[in-house]
């Protein structure tokens, strides 16, 4: 017995109606691949792109000491999103030349007669700015992974954070497909762009108003001090489906531009846009009060959020994320204690690390200071630097007790503190210089502490402690030892010190004392 199988007319309409929905889709393919190579020939997108490769090779193989070897990597996410910015204009530019190729040489009518309609060559151009959108994506992975490898890296990346400088390449690209289709001339990028800067200028500066800031791609609000991931308050991930909602819309208004009707296109349309608003919802409030409060306690209390560790008789204190560089701050505290006399040579210290009540993400502030004995402040960066600032800290906690006491001292103390933590530095006088704010090594000045602030040294301890350093480390070490007394007496000249210390007798009183 033999079965036949009859097909009627609906099921072969239907079969048809498939077969033409995957010839399309193939063909759209194809064109976006076409197009993608056409555009890596474009000349501006070339440069740019190489541009960006460049700065991004720099960041990864030209800064590679200092603090740059201890990233915060909840600051380091964010930092990935500014670089691909110039590239994302160039191909803004070249996507619309590209979409109006066709027009400009009149071949626009010849190609009314192809079986893609123009809404699916739309789609293809907006298609075809996908692999560069891939390929800025896996330089941000390897940004962000080759900081997160690093020995000293601490701290957790955002994936939404991440996921901006790939976005702000597509949404470039689908906002040149749609300028070719609303405003087919070749100046509607540079209108569109002036057009973009004119209404940034007009926005206040720093007006810290998310509804406002966060309208552009990328926000990087970087330049302050790191602090706990927890209290960043960026709305990252809000902010990532406004971008792709926003893309999705251009692509999909282009298309309706473009003569597209299918009913598909519409929904997807209403789809992006209720994307792009909510996204623009979820990014406005701004800082809630919960979230000020949890900053306020964590900058006031920190022992409440803090671990503490147990090293070499010291204790050492630091938020969760940062609890791996307290190998690191004590191998600071051993090296500038093995240089003080008396009772301090085995002192139990407590180092804490302290963050400044954040206000904005933008402001390096100050830290505040602590008047408990033998507690010594740090703060969330790491190397350059900081090291020999928080080596400061340290030396003037053995010396004064405390840190506001050390404060203000015209005395012998700010001799003994630097020569405490500069003795074993490889090269104590270009670091001391470093750590004078007017970056000179004659008259008085202030030296950097780890708490942001500062400590006077006069001109005349500035030439006392330049000349210990000359002198040969262990002759000075055992005057030091010898004379530790007097040394960190609040009632010993800086001239006596000197004179303990062997070394010239600075003329007449401390510029400290004439003030």
């Amino acid at each position: 017995m033999t079965a036949v199988l009859v097909t009627g007319p609906e099921s072969a309409a239907a079969g048809r109606e498939h077969q033409e929905r995957v010839t399309a889709s193939g063909s759209v393919f194809a064109l976006a691949v076409f197009e993608a190579r056409q555009l890596l020939l474009q000349l501006p997108l070339l440069f740019f792109g190489l541009l960006y490769l460049v700065y991004v090779g720099y960041g990864l193989f030209g800064r590679d000491e200092g603090m740059d070897a201890y990233p915060v990597l909840h600051d380091v996410d964010r930092a990935t999103q500014g670089g691909p910015e110039l590239f994302a204009v160039a191909l803004l530019v070249c996507v619309h030349r590209a979409a109006l190729l066709n027009r400009r040489r009149g071949l626009e009518e010849q190609f009314g007669v192809l079986a893609m309609a123009p809404a699916r060559r739309t789609l293809a151009h907006a298609l075809s700015v996908v692999p560069f959108a891939v390929g800025v994506a896996a330089v941000v992975d390897v940004q962000f992974a080759w900081a997160s490898l690093r020995p000293g890296a601490v701290g957790h990346g955002s994936v939404f954070e991440l996921a901006v400088a790939p976005l702000t390449v597509l949404l470039a690209g689908a906002l040149g497909v749609l300028l070719a289709r609303i405003l087919p001339h070749p100046a509607a990028p540079l209108l569109f762009l002036l057009a973009i800067g004119f209404v940034t200028s007009l926005l206040p500066a720093g007006s810290g108003t998310h509804g406002v800031d966060w309208l552009w791609p990328a926000v990087l609000q970087n330049g302050g001090t790191p602090v706990p991931g927890e209290l960043l308050g960026r709305p990252a991930g809000w902010h990532a489906l406004y971008l792709l909602g926003l893309t999705v819309l251009s692509v999909c208004a282009a298309m309706l531009v473009a003569g597209g009707r299918a009913r598909l296109l519409k929904a997807a349309t209403a789809v992006a846009l209720a994307a792009a608003m909510a996204g623009v919802a979820g990014q406005t409030p701004g800082d809630s009060s919960g979230l000020q409060a949890e900053r306020k306690a964590e900058a006031d209390h920190p022992a409440k959020f803090q671990t503490c560790v147990e090293r070499a008789g010291s204790r050492y204190c630091a938020y969760p994320d940062w609890k791996g560089w307290t190998v690191d701050w004590a191998s600071v505290v051993r090296r500038v204690q093995a240089e003080a006399g008396g009772e301090q040579a085995t002192a139990r210290l407590t180092v804490r690390q302290r963050i400044p009540e954040i206000t904005d993400l933008t402001a390096d502030a100050t830290l505040p200071t602590s008047s408990a004995p033998g507690t010594v402040t740090v703060g969330t960066q790491w190397g350059g630097n900081r090291v020999p600032e928080f080596a400061v800290g340290v030396a003037r906690i053995l010396v004064a007790g405390n840190e506001q006491a050390s404060v203000e001292m015209c005395d012998a103390r700010p001799v003994t503190t630097m020569w405490l933590a500069l003795a074993t530095d490889p090269s104590p006088e270009d670091t001391f210089r470093h750590l004078r704010i007017d970056d000179s090594l004659t008259g008085s000045a202030a030296v950097l502490t780890p708490d942001g602030g500062s400590m006077s040294v006069s001109a005349q301890q500035t030439q006392v402690v330049r000349e210990l350093f000359r002198e040969p480390h262990d002759t000075v070490a055992a005057r030091v030892r010898s004379h530790w007394q007097q040394l960190v007496s609040p009632h010993t000249t800086t001239a006596e010190a000197a004179r303990l210390l062997g070394v010239g007798v600075p003329k007449g009183p401390d510029d400290c004392q004439e003030g």
